[in-house]
This record gives structure tokens, C-alpha cells and sequence, in this order.
């Protein structure tokens, strides 16, 4: 025994609102689902690339030499070679210029990696934004367009005589039809969010571990460096 209602044909009987509606719930889903894949291929390897550099930078090998490396690489360093090169960078500089003292040094250093830190984490969190925008509307959105299109429904009813189930399925289903979309739409975007925004509290942990190993580092080396200018000119 065959239903009367179709899917296809109810959103394409539904009321003009109801079907923007659903376009739009259509279109966020479509363009939350893309930023997904693109967090999740980005994070990845960001993961990777920072489990990478953490094995090269305590492999020990020359900070200099490293920072060469990666220096002379096409393109623009990213994750902790960023917080490395930009905390080197600063250290070198002081170095070179023979200025400070090794807690000057070292604050220099700790700003520059911080600005650094900055920009990675956001970086990032690019995008994340608009996922849990999603995530919190597409059910409102959803849930309008239901409630329009039951009061068309209703509203209806009041220009018959009897009114039976016949009639009014049709309306009903297809204002559902906008709910469901909406909660397709918000699910995934809410747990997207969720996992990309621990992935990358994790990373940024990670990185400022790092960034706090590498400048006790830089320290040792500042306060060698100032002891021994220290000696020379005694």
C-alpha cells in the first residue's frame, strides 16, 4: 500500500518560506561539512608536523643549524618551526648585537614566541567559528520554518467544512521536513566543533610547552653568553 506522500514532492509543494528555509539549512550544512574535512586535513597535520619538528629539535642537533634548515625552505614556517624561528630569530638578533642582559634576552625572545603562539593558535581556529554557529542556530532556523508551515496548515483548515488527517498530513510533513533538516544541518557541526576545539586546546598546550622548554634554553645560552663578556672585559 503506497503513501500519498512523497519527500521530493512535499519541499517542492511547500510554501515559498518554508522552502528558503530549507535552502538555507541545505546550504549551511554544505559549507559546514567542507570546513570539517578542511579542520580535520589541517589539525592532522598540524599534529604530525609538530610530533616531527619535537623529534628533530631533541634529536640534538645545532639550534643554528636547525634554524638554517628551516630558514632556507620555500615558504612560510608554520606551528612550532613559527614559535622556533621566531624565538631564534630574537635571540640571535640580541646576540649579534651584544645587547641585554640574559633576562632581557629572554623576555625579548618570550614576546616574539608568544606573538608567534598567537597567530598559529588562530590559525587554527579558523573556520571553527562558523561551525558552531551552525550548530546553534540550524535548529532555530529549522524550527521557523516548522512553525510556519503548520499555521499555513492550520490557517487552511479554517476554510473547509471537515477537516480530516487527509488534509492536513501534507502541511504538517512538510513543515517537519524543515526541523529535520535543521538538526541534520546543527549535529554535525556540533561535534565537529567540539573535537577540533580539543585538538587544538591540545596543540596550543603543546606548543606553549615548548615555547617554555626553548626559552629556558635560550637562557642558559644568554646567561653563558653575558658571563663570558662578563670575563673578557674583566
Amino acid at each position: 500500500m503506497e503513501s500519498g506522500l512523497n519527500f521530493i514532492d512535499l519541499i517542492l509543494e511547500a510554501s515559498v518560506l518554508v522552502q528558503l528555509v530549507m535552502l538555507t539549512l541545505v546550504g549551511m550544512s554544505v559549507a559546514s561539512w567542507a570546513i570539517i574535512f578542511q579542520r580535520r586535513s589541517v589539525i592532522a597535520e598540524a599534529q604530525s608536523d609538530a610530533r616531527k619538528f619535537e623529534q628533530q629539535f631533541w634529536s640534538g642537533m645545532d639550534l643554528g643549524k636547525l634554524y638554517n634548515e628551516i630558514t632556507a625552505r620555500s615558504g612560510s614556517s608554520k606551528g612550532l618551526e613559527a614559535l622556533f624561528v621566531a624565538g631564534f630569530k630574537e635571540f640571535a638578533r640580541h646576540k649579534k648585537n651584544n645587547t641585554g642582559s640574559a633576562n632581557m634576552i629572554l623576555d625579548g625572545t618570550h614576546r616574539s614566541m608568544r606573538v608567534a603562539l598567537s597567530r598559529e593558535v588562530e590559525k587554527l581556529e579558523s573556520s571553527l567559528s562558523f561551525l558552531a554557529t551552525v550548530g546553534s542556530i540550524s535548529p532555530y532556523i529549522g524550527l521557523f520554518g516548522t512553525v510556519w508551515g503548520i499555521m499555513n496548515a492550520f490557517i487552511a483548515l479554517g476554510n473547509v467544512k471537515q477537516a480530516t488527517l487527509q488534509m492536513v498530513a501534507p502541511g504538517i510533513a512538510e513543515a517537519l521536513i524543515a526541523t529535520a533538516m535543521g538538526l541534520f544541518a546543527a549535529i554535525p557541526a556540533v561535534m565537529a566543533y567540539n573535537r577540533f576545539a580539543k585538538h587544538v586546546e591540545k596543540l596550543e598546550v603543546n606548543y606553549a610547552n615548548f615555547m617554555e622548554e626553548f626559552a629556558n634554553i635560550l637562557h642558559r645560552q644568554a646567561a653563558t653568553l653575558v658571563e663570558s663578556k662578563t670575563n673578557v672585559s674583566a
